[in-house]
């Protein structure tokens, strides 16, 4: 087995808190007034600057951590003539230090730039920036840490606003694949889930594809699970950074991200990713599995919902149907119905509910509990329930959705009042078995006519909630007229004909 270790990046100097500022971005301050004289261009290099350091010491890479812009008036330079070639030392240091860039200060020492120096920083690849006697050292650092601050500002709102968008990618119907795009989006590359066998399970975002291959192999390091495999891993392949994350849980699963550039930021981004996409692919423990598996076992073996529901924690219950958004008769993802079972604060979810539909039992915690839309779905909510009156909420909650989706309305829930609650139930239901009766066993009549009369008896939107045709539609009424011997235009039949049918649906 391969050392986890070998993917670390080699110990360094630790980076300033605040993002690096572009040497161009000084050059380009009317203020400072600075110019560059030799060297690679600094805008076509992209050379940052994380520091600012002021030395006359000949040699000054002892005192040197990378990425300076360091500045000199070259106090310890005795011959402004010297030949070509007197420099490279001096220059090389500065070099295999990891500076960034050097500033010549000219007036009092030197009255230019000495000729052998900009040479050496020309062969030697180092940009050499000629600061004039109006700006001060002091004045370079002074604009180094105001870019520095508004850079770091610009920063956190980035962050933030990636934080955000992937915390509202999480609650959407199909969360893992929504949370993998904003963070692609984020990062500007690539974010790729992976299995505990290291298949590729989602991905977003793009990036060179001989990054796909160098990226699994990272996340293997974080993938195997041993006690001293790291929680993360970074390398750099063919220009790109890598980094590699090991999901919570320990099931083994792994993000990986690829990007050209690498922001101060994007580990904060991702280590939000990496919380929200633990919760997404585990299991979600809302309930203790004991007990679950108790209820379970009991229902199976004959015993009553009402004996059951103590080992579920609740008296009583909401059952919530829904469904997709435009999802065009696609079921969710088992994921998407976990993660809206989550929002609504329960583990009591069938992602394998009637008609494409999501069931979900939700503990009614008070008598007026509020629901709230959930981006991306359309619900139906019942009345709340005992044990004994689940079978009569899910019809409720069926009959609310299919309202909701004719409607067009996000939400929808059924309310028990006005005369219906005034009869008692066993006569209502009698009322309702013998109104209903020419329609026994004509299970899609009853459902086209509830859905009908629900609607003012519109066919366009009835046609919409069942998902047939309008045609079809006047078909069923028709047939529903004919067997009932009844004049389905008047509002009396209507009324009555709507009181039985929700006794009987």
């Amino acid at each position: 087995m391969a050392d986890p270790s070998a993917h670390a990046a080699p110990p360094g100097p630790a980076a300033p808190p605040t993002p690096p500022v572009p040497l161009a971005a000084l050059l380009a301050r009317d203020d400072l007034g600075l110019r560059q004289i030799a060297g690679p261009d600094a805008r076509a290099a992209a050379t940052a600057v994380q520091w600012v350091h002021t030395s006359e010491m000949t040699d000054p890479y002892p005192y040197l951590l990378g990425g300076e812009l360091l500045l000199t008036a070259g106090v310890h330079i005795t011959d402004p003539a010297a030949p070509d070639g007197s420099f490279d030392g001096y220059v090389s240091r500065i070099v295999a230090a990891g500076g960034a860039a050097l500033g010549f200060g000219v007036a009092p020492v030197h009255d230019t730039v000495p000729h052998a120096l900009a040479e050496a920083c020309e062969r030697l690849g180092l940009p050499l920036v000629e600061v004039p006697p109006r700006t001060t050292f002091s004045g370079v650092a002074r604009a180094v840490w105001s870019l520095m601050a508004e850079a770091g500002h610009a920063e956190l709102r980035r962050v933030t606003q990636a934080q955000q968008g992937l915390a509202t990618a999480a609650a959407r119907p199909d969360p893992v694949p929504a949370v993998l795009r904003r963070l692609a989006a984020g990062l500007g590359g690539l974010a790729v889930l992976y299995g505990p066998d290291g298949v590729e399970l989602q991905a977003a975002g793009q990036a060179p594809e001989a990054a796909h291959e160098a990226l699994r192999e990272l996340t293997g390091v974080v993938r195997r699970g041993a006690p001293a495999a790291p929680a993360s891993a970074a390398e750099t392949a063919g220009g790109v950074h890598l980094a590699a994350y090991a999901l919570g849980g320990g099931r083994g699963f792994a993000l990986g991200t690829a990007t050209e550039r690498r922001e101060p930021g994007d580990h904060t981004i991702a280590g939000a990713a990496v919380v929200l996409l633990s919760l997404l692919t585990g299991e979600h423990q809302g309930a203790s599995e004991a007990s679950r598996s108790a209820a379970l076992v009991r229902l199976l073996l004959g015993e009553t919902a009402g004996d059951v529901a103590p080992l579920l924690g609740g008296e009583h219950w909401h059952v919530v149907h829904a469904r997709v958004t435009h999802a065009g008769g696609a079921r969710p993802t088992s994921l998407a119905a976990s993660a809206l079972a989550a929002a609504l604060g329960t583990a009591l979810v069938d992602p394998g509910g009637p008609d494409g539909a999501v069931r979900l039992l939700v503990p009614a915690v008070s008598a007026d509990r509020e629901f709230a839309p959930a981006d991306g779905w359309v619900l139906g909510v019942s009345a709340a329930a005992p044990p004994g009156g689940l079978d009569a909420a899910d019809a409720q909650a069926a009959r609310a959705l299919r309202r909701a989706e004719a409607t067009r309305r996000p939400l929808v829930r059924h309310h028990a009042n006005g005369v219906a609650a005034l009869v008692a139930p066993a006569e209502a239901d009698a009322h309702a078995r013998v109104l209903l009766a020419p329609l026994t066993g004509h299970e899609a009549l009853l459902v086209t006519l509830r859905t009908w009369l629900s609607l003012h008896g519109n066919w366009d939107r009835t046609a919409v909630a069942l998902a047939v045709h309008r045609n079809t539609v006047r078909q069923r009424i028709s047939r529903c007229a004919l067997l009932l011997e009844a004049d389905l235009d008047d509002p009396d039949v209507r009324m009555e004909l709507w009181f039985a049918l929700n006794r009987a649906l």
